[in-house]
């Protein structure tokens, strides 16, 4: 069974930046599209960003474009998510996803998932 292990949560003030990872095991890595995704109290869990196998091809939410980066290191199967210029609304449980099949929008597509880590954002 894959197994995504988030680390690097925390709190930070408005403004500051915070650097999630994600650590995978029990899959053929580089062969997998990675996700973030993320949920707050009382909201669904939205979509943050995805990379694609190599790494090539990057997604964002419009909501954190130009302050979040997306990258992996598949020689060591970990994804990584750059967070700076955070702000209040960033606030949420940040979770790991990955899906077997290439980037199309769907939620749906990430069968497998991390257990998250939260990140707190204060004003």
């Amino acid at each position: 069974q894959v197994q995504l292990v988030e680390s690097g949560g925390g709190l930070v003030q408005a403004g500051g930046s915070l650097r999630l990872s994600c650590v995978a095991s029990r899959l053929t890595f580089s062969s997998y599209t990675m996700g973030w995704f993320r949920q707050a109290p009382g909201k669904e869990r939205e979509f943050v960003a995805a990379i694609n196998w190599n790494g090539g091809r990057t997604y964002y939410a419009d909501s954190v474009k130009g302050r979040f980066t997306i990258s992996r290191d598949n020689a060591k199967n970990t994804v990584n998510l750059q967070m700076n210029s955070l702000k209040p609304e960033d606030t949420a449980v940040y979770y790991c996803a990955a899906s077997p099949w290439p980037y199309s929008g769907s939620i749906d597509r990430f069968t497998s998932w991390g257990q998250g880590t939260q990140v707190t954002v204060s004003s």
